[in-house]
């Protein structure tokens, strides 16, 4: 179906769309994650970060941890940045930390504490993308208003038989515009917490990428993809970010008892703005940096997989011997507290244990 078309077809399964989708959730949908059956703006949204590019199984403990610290925006606001990346630990895409410290700071100071109920106000604050701002608007405060995230897009491009390429603009504003159309209309007001959650989880568990059930969905009679054939094709997007590779060399300075020598990354650039190993981007560059007296020693090299990138990581550990420069020793009792790239943590267990 061309873009054009969608909002039209849209208008014509809104009536029974958006009520088998809030039944079904009722009957099918999830209702035991820890950041449902709440309307508190702040677990909402710690949730939604968090659950950007992330399965719920990993979330889980994260975001206990992180409840457990930072029970509300108050506390987030007041604690460190290397507060946060030490619970962040691991979840990776550590901007969105970054941004969900500056976030509850933004909510102290603009909003006295509370998070603004409209979603036009939620998305001028940092990190706060539109799809997340509805979520936060819809389920907590009953803003009609539509999301798409990843999983709501693969649904409704199926529904829809939405053929346009989502790498183009204005084909996802296009979306955007019939997803507004299939909202519960403003005398069921009241339905939009669920519909929105119905949509989340007819995505994450029906309509998936490869091998959606088809059989089980709710809405597989209005489906055009279903029609089709071909689920499989939608949603289209062919703009690809080209993947690359990158080796670095790791000094890692032990001080024979646990401890380790680490550093500040910058603000920019890899691992931004958590502490790190000294890192070199050449065997030579790492060799100049080494003291005279120092015996270096080569470990395992290995892989680490980003989104688009593959890192070639070169350990290389010495004993004793400090580097020049920004960091300081780090105790054994330290360093598993701050704020560590995935990589690097595990390479610290595994070597200083």
């Amino acid at each position: 179906m061309p873009p054009a078309d969608a909002v039209a077809t849209a208008r014509a399964l809104a009536p029974a769309f958006d009520e088998r989708i809030v039944h079904w959730q009722h009957t099918h949908g999830r209702s035991e994650l820890p950041w449902q059956n709440t309307r508190d703006p702040y677990r909402v949204w710690l949730s939604e970060v968090m659950l950007q590019q992330t399965q719920v199984s990993t979330v889980l403990g994260y975001f206990a941890r992180f409840l457990d610290r930072f029970p509300d925006v108050a506390a987030l606001a007041a604690g460190t940045e290397d507060e946060v990346f030490a619970l962040w630990s691991g979840l990776g895409y550590y901007s969105r930390a970054r941004n969900m410290h500056r976030c509850a700071q933004e909510v102290m100071a603009r909003f006295g504490g509370v998070f603004p109920r409209r979603a036009e106000a939620l998305v001028t604050l940092p990190g706060i993308g539109r799809s997340t701002a509805a979520a936060i608007a819809a389920f907590c405060f009953g803003e009609r208003v539509a999301i798409l995230d990843g999983n709501v897009k693969r649904v409704l491009t199926r529904v829809l038989g939405f053929g346009g390429d989502l790498s183009a603009s204005a084909n996802e504003r296009v979306l955007w515009d019939a997803a507004g159309v299939l909202l519960p209309p403003a005398g069921r007001r009241a339905a939009i917490g669920r519909y929105t959650q119905g949509l989340m989880d007819l995505g994450a568990t029906v309509c998936l990428p490869r091998k959606p059930a088809c059989l089980l969905c709710p809405v597989g009679e209005l489906c055009a993809a279903r029609r089709e054939g071909r689920p499989e094709h939608y949603p289209v997007k062919t703009r690809r970010l080209r993947r690359t590779a990158q080796s670095l060399w790791l000094w890692l300075a032990c001080d024979g008892r646990g401890g380790v020598w680490l550093e500040k990354r910058p603000a920019r650039g890899v691992w931004a703005g958590l502490y790190c190993l000294p890192v070199f981007d050449g065997r030579a560059a790492l060799d100049d940096a080494l003291p005279p007296q120092a015996i270096a020693a080569d470990l395992p090299p290995f892989v680490h997989v980003l989104t688009h990138k593959d890192l070639h990581l070169h350990p290389v550990r010495t004993l004793g011997a400090a580097p020049a420069g920004g960091g300081r020793w780090f105790s054994a009792e330290e360093w598993p507290g701050l704020g560590l790239p995935a990589p690097i943590r595990k390479l610290l267990q595994a070597e200083t244990g």
